[in-house]
This record gives structure tokens, C-alpha cells and sequence, in this order.
């Protein structure tokens, strides 16, 4: 019996430095290697400062600029959260409407059936960085009037960041925000310098 104990030490031991050490350093250096962007967190620099992760929504305040998805943790990674509302929850419904009303306040002409539910509901982890084409394109009326730009230089931006489904088959058609935004940013550099 103390054999077989020792024998048991020595291999949990093993398997945990090959497990723990070794291939937790392996899988690390592979994604390195071969995906070094992804693996450092899909970082977006401008001017040598990080300015945001591709892959982590973030709140844009004003009207020129592309609205996200509303937060259920206010764009906070340090609090990546949903509000895990049930469909007939009072607070998931004032959540909608309150959301629903600043999206038809700041986007005059917008119908309510026109507005996607992905833009007055919570994001699932409340740090979403993508929305829909379709909300993409609602926002452009208010995007070039605030920004005096022509609504088609805006929906070229939108096309441009459009992506479909992954491998054609996975997930929905979406635009990243903070793409989209920078995009705008840089035209406008251009265009009002």
C-alpha cells in the first residue's frame, strides 16, 4: 500500500508539470506562432496606443459615431456580465423600451419595427463589439448628417466592414463598431483637415 502511494505521488507529480508546464507553454507558443494577433487580444493601435480590442465592444458617445449594443455591464471587461433578464421580466421590458426610445430619439425617421432587437437588448456578454448590417444602416442618415458627409461615403464605410457568417455557415452577418468608427474617423481626418 505504500508503494502504491508513492507510485501515485510521483505520478500526479508528472502529469501535473506535463499538464500545467508543459502543454499549457506549448498551446501558448503555438498560438503565438501562429496567431499572434488573436492570441495578444486582437489589440488596435493608433499612433503607437492601444485604442481597443476587436473582439471587446466598447460605448462611443456623440452622435457622429456608430452607436454599440447596449451593456448590461457598461462595456467594463472587468465586469463581462448579462442581465439574464426572462422575457417577461418588468426589467428586461423598461430595459427595451428605454433603449428603443434613445434609438428612435437619436436616429429621427427610424420606425420601431425597423429597429433590430440586437440594438435595445443587452448583449449576452455586455461587451458585444459587433452589431447588424441592418442597424449599421439605420445609424447612417445620423452618422453623415452629424459629420456633414454624403450618405453614400457612409454606407461605403458600413459595406466595407460588412462580414458574413463564418465558413458561410456559422453565426450572423455583422459589422464591427470600433472598425467602422475608425474608418469614419479617418475620412473625416481626410475629408475636414
Amino acid at each position: 500500500m505504500v508503494r502504491n502511494l508513492g507510485t501515485s505521488i510521483r505520478l500526479l507529480v508528472i502529469f501535473m508539470v506535463l499538464i500545467a508546464g508543459v502543454y499549457s507553454l506549448l498551446v501558448t507558443g503555438l498560438a503565438q506562432l501562429l496567431f499572434p494577433a488573436q492570441a495578444n487580444g486582437s489589440l488596435i493601435y493608433r499612433h503607437g496606443q492601444v485604442i481597443g480590442a476587436r473582439m471587446i465592444g466598447q460605448s462611443f458617445t456623440g452622435a457622429r459615431w456608430f452607436d454599440s449594443r447596449p451593456s448590461a455591464a457598461s462595456y467594463n471587461a472587468a465586469a463581462s456580465v448579462a442581465s439574464n433578464y426572462g422575457p417577461t421580466n418588468p426589467a428586461l421590458i423598461k430595459e427595451v423600451k428605454t433603449n428603443l426610445a434613445a434609438f428612435l430619439k437619436e436616429n429621427p425617421g427610424v420606425k420601431a419595427s425597423q429597429v433590430p432587437p440586437s440594438m435595445v437588448e443587452s448583449s449576452d456578454s455586455g461587451l458585444d463589439p459587433n452589431i447588424t448590417p441592418a442597424a449599421a444602416y439605420l445609424q447612417a442618415p445620423r452618422v453623415a448628417r452629424v459629420n456633414h458627409m454624403s450618405l453614400a461615403a457612409v454606407r461605403h464605410i458600413v459595406a466595407e466592414h460588412e462580414r458574413g457568417r463564418f465558413l458561410g455557415l456559422y453565426g450572423s452577418p455583422h459589422v464591427n463598431v470600433l472598425a467602422m468608427n475608425l474608418s469614419l474617423l479617418a475620412w473625416l481626418n481626410r475629408h475636414h483637415a
